[in-house]
């Protein structure tokens, strides 16, 4: 994250350029993609300027303990990953990343975004340094100690609150622009019903969906004892049930070792969603979630289904959240009760103005995200932003939900939606 790095690449990369490109004088702009996650969120802003003919698009892979899956998931949309030792050596014109670590050693300008709905994890007892909220203390806003972003994106402008305790230097280059996420899914609900038909599900079925973050409180961590609970008491005439779990897991355990946890619910007629798959048709489909503290049960506010909570420790999460409004919400799954009796109880007591009220925490902005982070990347980028507005497409309709035997590849579920 240099501070220097600025115009047009120059040296041993602007000479590689100007010999092997068939096009010359574009701008440069370098996506720096951890994990599967991250690169999804870069992903959904780099169709902002992947139009453009002016702009050059290059991503690497910096060394991640969760970033093993991410060349494969890049090679399945067509993107060669420049190996993260050149990236480093060479000037770009611009840089973004969804995650902090190694991007002080990138030479170009840095617009940092966040990955998820607002900012969730709180982190205690680790010392004054570790501490805080993941995404705006000081070691993730500057990992260098030094440089601060050009510029630093926010979804909502209550996240400047945090960020003034936290790094108030940094509050000159922070940028609230909304967030994707919620815009698509918000502009996808109006064709909910083609949604369900497209993945497979009939007029009269419910569809639960258990969703889970990664680490040791998630949901997941109670996988082991809640899918057999669904396959036994869930009438299977009524009820179909799809599993959305966070890359992390995959990456973290290995996936063929999740695939072997979940095989037999699979076999059962779970729907197993693949983690670098589009959940969000998904989400939009659910009739009741069965979530924790993570994104994804946070972005299910935006949607008319009842959510029960699996996991929300309150240690994890930032007090200021949407997060932790939904852990006072949501009903907490109980073991001493039939499953049935809870989605009834969470059905009878959902009141959409109060989940309405907490997906309002997501963005300041919703449907704007598009123009507001257009406008900060054509600003970095010293260029004049094209003659019309940005669209905020809606999602395209999904394949039908993965059937027995569950994760054998990734199929027709294998690639980012457009």
């Amino acid at each position: 994250m240099s501070s220097s790095a600025s115009g047009s690449p120059t040296g041993e990369g602007a000479r590689k350029n100007r010999t092997w490109h068939t096009l010359s004088g574009q701008k440069h702009l370098l996506a720096v993609a951890h994990t599967v996650t991250y690169a999804k969120r870069l992903l959904e802003v780099l169709k902002l300027v992947e139009t453009d003919f002016r702009i050059q698009t290059h991503f690497t892979v910096p060394p991640h303990v969760f970033g093993g899956q991410v060349p494969a998931f890049l090679a399945e949309l067509g993107i060669e990953v420049l190996p993260w030792a050149e990236a480093t050596r060479r000037p770009f014109d611009l840089a973004l990343a969804a995650g902090p670590r190694g991007v002080h050693e990138v030479q170009a300008p840095l617009v940092a975004l966040p990955h998820g709905a607002a900012y969730v994890k709180r982190l205690t007892g680790y010392g004054p340094h570790e501490d805080g909220i993941a995404g705006l203390r000081r070691r993730d806003i500057m990992p260098d100690g030094r440089t601060l972003p050009a510029a630093l994106v926010v979804s909502h402008a209550a996240d400047l609150h945090e960020l003034a305790q936290s790094c108030p230097e940094a509050l000159p280059v922070a940028r609230v622009v909304g967030d994707p996420v919620y815009d698509r899914i918000a502009a996808a609900l109006p064709r909910r019903a083609a949604h369900r038909e497209a993945l497979g599900l009939d007029e009269d079925q419910e569809l639960l969906v258990f969703v889970s973050t990664w680490g040791p409180n998630s949901s997941f961590g109670r996988i082991e004892n809640l899918l057999p609970r669904l396959a036994a008491e869930l009438d299977p005439t009524r009820f179909r049930t799809a599993v959305l779990l966070h890359p992390n897991v995959y990456a973290g355990h290995g996936r063929w070792q999740v695939a072997g946890w979940l095989s037999l619910s699979a076999r059962r007629g779970t729907a197993v969603v693949p983690p670098e798959a589009d959940w969000r048709s998904v989400l939009i489909a659910a009739d009741y979630v069965l979530g924790d503290h993570g994104s994804v049960t946070t972005y299910a506010t935006l949607t008319n289904a009842p959510i029960l909570l699996a996991s929300s420790p309150q240690q994890e999460i930032n007090p200021a959240s949407p997060a932790a409004t939904l852990a006072l919400t949501a009903p907490t799954l109980s073991p001493g009760h039939p499953l049935e009796e809870q989605l009834g109880f969470a059905a009878r007591e959902y009141r959409r103005e109060e989940y309405a009220a907490i997906a309002s925490r997501i963005t300041s902005h919703p449907g704007e995200f598009n123009r507001r982070m257009r406008d900060v990347l054509y600003a970095q980028l010293g260029l004049g932003r094209p003659a019309y507005e940005p669209e905020t497409v809606p999602l395209p309709l999904p394949p039908r939900l993965p059937g027995p035997p569950g994760l054998d590849g990734p199929g027709a579920w294998g690639l980012m939606s457009a």
